[in-house]
């Protein structure tokens, strides 16, 4: 089987997720023959992912959330707005997708949660059958619950979750726990996708707390917070252009550029976490036993980190106080269960990416 890979840029998660995948499908004996990976003028592709993806990488422009002028929460109206004025070059990335995809040789189109994707599919109907992977289908699955907040938010979430997966032959939706199969959605709730790297890295319980945050502007709050705290130690990563591989603030405060490989290191030894409650490192986070404190940047993470704190997995907070991570971290216990579901992630995955492929 002959797989090609189409990516939403934004953040570690679905990156991670490729990565993931594509390790997972070679050892099954298939091949992932192209990625192609959304951009915009406020990410830039990580070095980690370049390196690891060992196939053929291809960019294009795509809708995106905007930070604020901070750099923090993402305004969804503001974002909105400007990606409406760019409409003519998302057009021309529509057609480039269209032809990538019928020249791949694929025999199935993996989509992690790109818009285009399902735009493409929509407008140019391409021949190659189309599989959607994400935590954001559970959004569109009956007994998720969803948090408390502006329901035109949610509304315009729930569209835009299905958008990326109009054509799809069938939606995998990552999940925190197991639950039942929505037919009448085309929704198949797998596990997450877990790497290798974290099922073999050894665990401890250090000194230091690991963060992780999707926009930068969040490292003001953590410094704010470390000036009354100098005492803890704290290892956070980020993606801010144009500054040093390693930000050495000051004995105990550092910032990295993001690097896979350290960070799964970083959380490995870390005594708690704290992130802007994206999916995938949550997820690395549990599996490691680690008690996790969110901050989300946007309605979609504010979804993630409201489900995770019902598996009880962590605490959501508005911004980067580490006192509520100290508190909750004081009476966590680890959810030996969530462990067993992650491990059988990527088979099942891989299974189902399978069946679609012969289909057809």
């Amino acid at each position: 089987m002959k797989a090609l890979f189409i990516v939403q840029g934004e953040g570690r998660g679905h990156l991670t997720q490729a990565l993931t995948l594509a390790d997972e499908l070679r050892s099954h004996g298939h091949e992932v023959v192209g990625v192609l990976v959304g951009r915009s003028k406020s990410r830039r592709l990580p070095d980690f992912f370049r390196k690891g993806i060992k196939a053929p990488i291809g960019q294009f422009e795509s809708p995106n959330f905007l930070p604020t002028p901070a750099c923090k929460r993402s305004k969804l109206v503001r974002s909105v707005a400007y990606n409406v004025t760019r409409l003519h070059r998302y057009a021309s990335s529509v057609r480039y997708l269209r032809d990538k995809i019928n020249d791949s040789g694929a025999d199935v189109v993996v989509n992690f949660y790109e818009l285009l994707t399902g735009v493409t599919y929509f407008l140019l109907s391409p021949d190659v059958p189309q599989v959607s992977i994400g935590h954001q289908y559970l959004f569109l699955h009956p007994s998720f619950r969803f948090p408390p907040g502006n329901r035109l938010s949610l509304l315009s979430l729930r569209l835009f979750t299905i958008v990326t997966s109009l054509g799809a032959s069938e939606r995998l939706a990552l999940s925190f726990r197991e639950m039942a199969d929505d037919e009448e959605h085309n929704i198949h709730v797998v596990p997450p996708l877990l790497r290798n790297d974290i099922f073999a890295c050894h665990c401890s319980n250090g000194n230091y707390l690991h963060g992780y945050m999707v926009n930068a502007g969040f490292g003001e709050s953590v410094k704010q917070w470390h000036k009354e705290h100098k005492e803890i130690p704290l290892n956070f990563f980020w993606d801010k252009k144009g500054m040093a591989e390693t930000y050495k603030v000051d004995p105990t405060l550092t910032f990295h550029q993001l690097d896979d490989h350290k960070f799964i290191e970083s959380m490995a030894g870390c005594k708690a976490y704290a992130t802007t409650a994206g999916f995938e490192s949550v997820c690395e986070a549990m599996y490691l036993g680690k008690p996790i404190m969110m901050v989300p940047a946007h309605i979609e993470q504010d979804c993630n980190a409201y489900d995770a704190s019902l598996c009880g997995a962590g605490v959501v907070a508005h911004d980067f106080d580490i006192d509520n991570l100290l508190q909750f971290a004081s009476t966590y216990k680890p959810d030996p269960k969530f462990r067993r579901w992650a491990e059988c992630g990527g088979s099942r995955i891989t299974a189902s990416i399978e069946s679609v492929a012969l289909s057809n």
